[in-house]
């Protein structure tokens, strides 16, 4: 007989992972503003008519800035719960999580910048 553990294992875990991205949609402001300007640029793309290339790229920028995003948020989700009155120390961790987003975002918009100026530039 088969094991069929590993495939429900999987699909539950799939299950939880859509869920958890809802609530980040639904929930918090910063991902709701990141993912408008994903699917304003997801609209700008179709019109503009990026290359096979400018997508990948333009897909793995909008990923990454959303994943480090949700990151962002659990580790300010779970120091507020672990320490809910201010302290110096969770200060300290929630910068430095927020900075990799500032990486993230400052990243995306180089990529953005490169698919989209030439195209831009071109409409004046």
């Amino acid at each position: 007989m088969k094991d069929n553990r590993f495939v429900k294992g999987r699909l539950k875990s799939t299950v939880y992972s859509v869920k958890g991205a809802y609530k980040l949609i639904t929930s918090e402001h910063s991902i709701m503003v990141q993912f408008f300007i994903a699917i304003a640029i997801t609209i700008a793309g179709f019109y503009f008519e990026i290359s096979a290339t400018e997508w990948m790229l333009q897909t793995f920028a909008i990923g990454l800035v959303l994943a480090i995003e949700g990151a962002n948020t659990a580790v300010e989700k779970i120091c507020d719960f672990i320490h809910p009155d201010f302290h110096e120390k969770i200060g300290f961790i929630k910068d430095i999580a927020s900075g990799a987003v500032c990486f993230a975002a400052l990243a995306a918009m180089v990529v953005g910048i490169i698919i989209y100026y030439p195209k831009v530039a071109l409409l004046f």
